[in-house]
């Protein structure tokens, strides 16, 4: 083996090696772990406690362990607290789940959709925003304003994604800074 061999197999695994460390993003100031699942980190994220309570009681907990991947679009306790007064104790209540879930799954997207996807779909539409569909049937957008990504709901209410690439086992988080609500 040559030496300039040595030094390109050497600078190949330096790379890699620094790859496989690359750390995740933090939420809230919490450490999020790419061998947890979406369900296992959130838990773990402290401005995240609202969803996590709303997940709990639309019964969807198993749901975003299992396998996916899923691209979630979560929003942060403010989004809900930003909420007309009511709105997230009404839909706690078990009476409303299925209106809960329609919520929720209006925020989850199959497949493991990073930052870089979403931005390249978008840019590369003809109207500028990439249109997609949420697991709950419900339309989404995606637009690209300078460095800036907003997902955009049925009713043309843009969210900001304030954290990308939170990458999990089982599939990607974005943290949004409001609630995407369906029609």
């Amino acid at each position: 083996m040559t030496i300039k061999t040595m030094i390109a197999a050497s600078s190949v695994a330096l790379a890699i090696g620094t790859a496989a460390f690359a750390a995740n993003p933090t939420v809230g100031g919490a450490p999020m772990l790419v061998e947890r699942n979406i369900i296992e980190n959130a838990l773990n994220s402290p401005v995240h406690t609202t969803l996590v309570a709303a997940v709990k009681a639309a019964d969807l907990v198993d749901t975003l362990q299992g396998e996916g991947p899923f691209t979630v679009f979560a929003p942060v306790n403010d989004a809900f607290a930003a909420l007309p007064a009511g709105t997230v104790e009404t839909l706690l209540k078990p009476e409303n789940k299925e209106m809960l879930q329609k919520v929720l799954t209006a925020h989850v997207v199959a497949g493991d959709w990073s930052a870089a996807d979403i931005i390249a779909a978008a840019r590369n539409s003809s109207d500028g925003f990439y249109h997609f569909n949420a697991v709950s049937g419900d339309a989404l957008s995606a637009q690209v304003k300078g460095s800036k990504v907003y997902i955009y709901d049925e009713n043309g209410n843009a969210s900001l994604v304030t954290v990308a690439d939170v990458d999990q086992s089982n599939g990607v988080i974005h943290v949004i800074n409001s609630v995407l609500v369906p029609k």
